[in-house]
């Protein structure tokens, strides 16, 4: 079964970056190209909500409380999307999870833990 991991959280300080990678794996690399993958954010007592898509025919977006802040991108050849992270701010505290939709189905990443903090 296709899955998708994610790497990259941690603790950071207000204002910092992080990168976080989410990379394919179990599927063949013309597949990878076929899917429209995302990032979502779920922070504690709250709805995990959509942070960026990538979609299969290249166009991106991002949510408005991120952009200018947050850039995703995507490297097919590694399999992987990436969601680079600057400025971060105590409120971009969450988990962040990797999607990956193929129109058919979808599969998601465990998720990997960002703190913004002093």
């Amino acid at each position: 079964q296709v899955q998708f991991v994610e790497s990259g959280g941690g603790l950071v300080q207000p204002g910092g970056s992080l990168r976080l990678s989410c990379t394919g794996s179990r599927m063949i690399l013309s597949t990878f190209t076929l899917y429209t993958m995302g990032w979502y954010r779920q922070a504690p007592g709250k709805e995990r909500e959509l942070v960026a898509t990538f979609t299969s025919g290249g166009n991106t977006n991002v949510a408005d409380a991120v952009k200018g802040r947050f850039t995703i991108s995507k490297n097919n050849s590694k399999k992987t999307v990436y969601l680079q992270m600057n400025s971060l701010k105590p409120e971009d505290t969450a988990v962040y999870y990797c999607r990956g939709s193929n129109g058919e189905r979808e599969y998601w990443g465990q998720g990997t833990q960002v703190t913004v903090s002093p």
